[in-house]
């Protein structure tokens, strides 16, 4: 009898780098699930600010409330209409993809601004396609959200739990930010996943995801230390890059919830 693979949680990070939100059911899109990484703040050269450089960005955490997103920071909040931007396009960057975006509202740049301590901007990216992803692995070219690389991101439940074994310091799956968590039987068995469906949607895997210092910062406290990437390298490095998790993509869209099988 095959293993029975569960989705255990759902999140989607509607601000690229900010804190996430955990969902029972989410919109599969081609760019992502509805909602994530459609937002960003870019610097004063119109470059994507991420918590490599800033830790802090983590103790944002954003919350979806009807047609409004609530931002909540150190006891203040902020609040957007998901729908609004300004008119005029910005030439930005995530890697090595242009993106076309357009600036929220200043007074929430404003906001972000003010409490990060230097100039930028929260930018929407509007429309599929104002964004391509060429895929090293498969030479395709993907339309994206202002994720990292690709809309998605799965990890097994025992790729997090065969780590903890070999850490002092537990940590959980926050850490690495997936989109989709799935019960798995052995660690990196994700990895391995080719075409499956989830609920009425079907996903293909791309590429185990390397991995970079962000996870070594401590979402609950916005603290970088030395884990867990050095224990990691110690066992999960392929050609110079540290694996956790796998790339997938969508090939149509549809719900999938928590407690869903996935069907191979």
């Amino acid at each position: 009898m095959s293993a029975v693979y569960i989705i255990k949680e759902i999140y989607i990070y509607p601000i690229k780098s900010l804190a996430g939100i955990s969902l029972k059911s989410a919109n599969a899109e081609e760019m992502g699930f509805e909602n994530d990484r459609r937002w960003m703040l870019i610097d004063s050269e119109n470059v994507h600010v991420t918590q490599r450089e800033y830790p802090i960005m983590s103790q944002f955490y954003p919350e979806i409330l009807g047609d409004k997103i609530q931002i909540a920071f150190e006891g203040e909040t902020h609040e957007f209409s998901i729908s609004e931007h300004l008119e005029n396009p910005i030439d930005s960057q995530v890697w090595d993809d242009k993106s076309e975006v357009f600036e929220v509202n200043k007074n929430s740049s404003k906001w972000f601004s003010d409490k990060l301590g230097f100039e930028c901007r929260l930018v929407k990216i509007n429309k599929i396609g104002a964004r391509k992803h060429e895929s090293s692995r498969t030479n395709e070219i993907y339309n994206v959200s202002l994720a990292d690389g690709y809309p998605y991101l799965l990890i097994g439940t025992e790729s997090l739990n065969f780590l903890n074994e070999k850490l002092e310091e537990k940590i959980t799956i926050k850490r690495f930010r997936p989109n989709i968590v799935v019960s798995t039987k052995s660690a990196h068995e994700e990895d391995d996943f080719q075409v499956f469906k989830i609920g009425d949607v079907q996903f293909k895997n791309i590429k185990p995801c390397g991995r970079c210092i962000m996870v070594n910062n401590d979402p609950q406290k916005g603290i970088v230390k030395k884990e867990p990437l050095k224990t990691l390298s110690k066992y999960r490095n392929v050609d110079n890059s540290v694996l956790f998790g796998t790339n997938i993509v969508s090939l149509n869209s549809g719900t999938i919830s928590v407690g869903d099988e996935v069907v191979f």
